[in-house]
């Protein structure tokens, strides 16, 4: 029987990757371990080692050096001697597999697998690895414990170790379910007995879902879902809330950020003096109460904008074949609400004065909270600035404002002393946090941006009056 020669998954979140050529050649005697072809990952080169031996058969239309090829695709197949002489196309309608209702021959069955030794704890079970039956379905992980100790203790690729792959295995009181390595670990992080465990996977193997669903349940004693826990709300004195729309879309975005972004978090703190002395001078030239006074909010914006057209990359999105560089400057202002978090956006702050800047946030933070922002008014941001200062917070990590790819989180000033010299002074010290998405920026020019962005924060004068 032939054994498929499939594109193994090499890490964690590889769907394809790209051929880079055979070791052997077709009609060439293959034993287990050897290098059989080169596959190029997202990280590195490697050579893919077979796990069976037999004799080489490529097929005749399988990929060329340089193409691209999804995990699981097959490129070729192993067979034994008195198969060699086998056309393509046979071997292609005979694959290694089990007739329904047949069993092995311990000693004579060869290996229905083929290699390429994925890294411990890949998703669900190694089935990307397994050879195929004349249904489609994979062989391993779906046999009975018998038929599978007959095949010669292997499946999927994998040798059958309670390190790499999950058997079903064989107690006094019967058979207990397979388990995904994944599933395994999340267990074992949250401290569920995964034999108590009724699968929902092929043949009742439990999967990751599986025992976060009995992790759930354990906590209160059923289903998040059920009548049952809702009531269970109402005796422990829980007060359920409605979601609201803006709460659920703001749900959706902050989850979309966590999942789609790369994001890494640098702080930095800078000298806040003279940007103290700025505001203040601001504040004795006021003729009235009514003047309008930049807060430090508008400073930032007006800084982060000067320091943004250095670092363009950081007004940028990425867009999955190209990364996308905003023409303009156009900066979020994080509000808090009855409603929940909104970002009204004002455009292109270059081009404004810092009272400009002042005057916009400051109708735009009005009618957020009126809720009579529309709806352009919260689009086409390309960096958000969030101020928890006022809220006495000295840093915290703030989430991408995606597709954006940064976003500034701003402590509050406060007053410590520092070492003017050989004097020590009352200073006023200013936390900046930076989250930025590591897809787009690498952290070195991220460091560039925030260093030059303290330097300005520092010294506020010359840029903000040119």
């Amino acid at each position: 029987m032939a054994i498929e020669i499939t594109v193994p998954r090499l890490g964690w979140n590889m769907e394809e990757g790209i051929f880079q050529g055979w070791i052997k050649k077709d009609g060439d005697q293959v034993h287990a371990g050897e290098s059989v072809f080169c596959l190029e990952t997202d990280k590195a080169t490697q050579e893919v080692e077979s796990i069976d031996g037999g004799v080489l058969r490529i097929s005749p239309d399988g990929p060329k050096e340089g193409d691209t090829v999804a995990v699981g695709t097959v490129i070729g197949y192993l067979v034994l001697p008195d198969e060699a002489s086998l056309s393509y196309q046979e071997l292609k309608a005979t694959p290694a597999s089990l007739e329904a209702g047949s069993q092995p021959d311990a000693d004579s069955s060869p290996n229905r697998s083929f290699a390429g030794r994925p890294e411990e704890g890949l998703n669900e079970g190694f089935q990307h690895n397994a050879g195929s039956g004349s249904g489609g379905q994979p062989v391993a992980m779906e046999q009975p414990f018998q038929e599978q100790a007959e095949a010669g203790g292997r499946m999927s690729g994998v040798e059958a170790d309670s390190s790499q792959s999950e058997v079903l295995q064989q107690t006094n009181s019967g058979l207990t379910p397979a388990i995904s390595p994944r599933a395994r670990r999340v267990a074992n992080e949250l401290a569920i007995d995964w034999r108590k465990i009724e699968g929902t996977g092929r043949t009742g193997r439990i999967r990751e879902q599986d025992v976060r669903a009995a992790a759930r349940k354990s906590s209160i004693g059923t289903d998040i879902n059920s009548t049952e826990w809702k009531s269970s709300l109402v005796r422990h004195s829980f007060k359920p809330i409605p979601v609201t729309p803006t709460r659920r879309t703001i749900a959706q975005r902050m989850l979309t950020s966590a999942r789609s972004t790369a994001p890494v978090t640098l702080t930095s703190t800078a000298d806040a003096a003279n940007l103290v002395n700025l505001r203040n001078q601001f504040k004795s030239l006021a003729a009235s109460d009514a003047d309008l006074i930049p807060g430090f909010t508008d400073f930032l914006v007006k800084l982060a904008a000067i320091a943004l057209q250095k670092h363009p990359l950081l007004n940028a999105q990425w867009a999955e074949e190209q990364i996308l560089v905003a023409q303009k400057v156009n900066i979020g202002i994080a509000v808090d609400t009855d409603e929940g978090l909104l970002v009204p956006v004002v455009h292109d702050v270059p081009a404004l004065s810092l009272k400009q800047v002042a005057a916009r946030s400051r109708d735009l933070i009005a009618r957020a909270r009126q809720r009579k922002l529309l709806a352009e008014e919260m689009q086409a941001g390309t960096f958000t600035i969030s101020n928890l200062g006022v809220l006495s917070v000295d840093a915290f990590t703030p989430i991408i404002n995606s597709p954006e790819c940064a976003i500034l989180g701003l402590g509050r000033i406060r007053r410590q002393p520092v070492l003017v010299e050989d004097r020590v002074v009352a200073g006023a010290r200013l936390t900046l946090s930076l989250t930025f998405d590591h897809r787009i920026v690498d952290g070195a020019p991220a460091s560039r941006f925030l260093h030059d962005l303290v330097n300005l924060v520092e010294n506020p004068g010359p840029p903000l009056m040119s």
